[in-house]
């Protein structure tokens, strides 16, 4: 039975080891040495009483008590970045850091160029971006402000919805010259198609809509949206692509935009308590006006 709680940084050594698989890199990535590493875990284990980790042939696991005790780091992790975020800047000011989340997507398509100009007028508010296609915490302050694409339900949550966005399937020119244009979803089945790897939502969305589909007709996979666009943009084959992106390109080419639109909200949310925070009601306002002008360059028109 521990009688004094631990301090942070055993629980920070514990989680860098458990994310970099072995003590020495755990230790490159906090910049400090393999013995130090190991006398904070091993400090940690003593102090809970359990053994953290075990070794095998890929360096150390977590035990089955170390692998009970991550969410709980991760939370603590979180709630320290946070508190950084909150320390950096006055309420009533305009510095400081502001934390974003949003999909790979829409950080890695749509956001870079909303913040730069943001950061034109606000050259001493920081913004680190996170990316994650799994709706980040905000409760427990994982980031200030989110970028979904659900409604958010979260009573503490100030939420707002900036539109709908609408993804289609487009062809690069190139892939188009030597390749038939589909006049109906089944003539997808002979083409190259773009889609993802583990995950089925895709195919469970084409099946929905009429389109019998396997795992084997998608002639590239990767659960990454930005790989999937870059196989898109390579002229790889056929893939889908949001209307708003995908009109940037102009050697992006409809595919059966009459038989396959699928809509989805876009929201921005944060937490209520940080609404007096100048910085982040800066962003989030800033955020607001521009995802919202994105959103209606995103929706099909007939």
């Amino acid at each position: 039975m521990p009688t004094a709680i631990p301090d942070w940084h055993l629980f920070r050594a514990f989680l860098t080891v458990v994310r970099e698989g072995s003590l020495s890199s755990a230790a490159r990535a906090l910049g400090t040495t393999q013995p130090t590493m190991g006398r904070q875990v091993a400090a940690l284990e003593a102090s809970l009483g359990v053994k953290l980790f075990t070794r095998s042939l890929d360096g150390l696991s977590p035990t089955e008590a170390g692998l009970r005790l991550i969410p709980s780091a991760e939370a603590m992790a979180a709630a320290v970045e946070a508190a950084q975020r909150s320390a950096s800047g006055e309420v009533d000011e305009e510095q400081g850091t502001v934390r974003v989340t949003a999909s790979d997507v829409i950080g890695g398509e749509v956001l870079p160029s909303i913040l730069a100009s943001f950061r034109a007028v606000h050259a001493r508010i920081s913004v680190e971006l996170a990316l994650s296609n799994r709706n980040e915490d905000l409760l427990r302050g994982d980031a200030d402000i989110a970028v979904r694409m659900v409604r958010p339900t979260q009573g503490a949550l100030v939420a707002k919805r900036l539109g709908r966005i609408d993804v289609g399937l487009y062809g690069h020119r190139r892939y188009l010259k030597g390749h038939a244009m589909p006049r109906r979803l089944v003539d997808l089945r002979q083409h190259a198609l773009i889609g993802y790897d583990r995950d089925q939502a895709y195919v469970r969305l084409l099946e929905r809509m009429g389109v019998p589909t396997t795992q084997d007709m998608f002639a590239f996979r990767s659960d990454s949206e930005l790989a999937q666009h870059a196989a898109l943009r390579a002229g790889f084959g056929i893939g889908a692509c949001q209307l708003g992106i995908a009109r940037r390109d102009k050697n992006l080419v409809p595919v059966l935009h009459t038989e396959f639109i699928y809509p989805m909200e876009v929201w921005l949310a944060m937490h209520r308590d940080l609404r007096s925070s100048r910085r982040i009601r800066l962003l989030f306002d800033h955020l607001a006006t521009r995802l919202s002008a994105y959103a209606k360059s995103s929706c099909f028109q007939q």
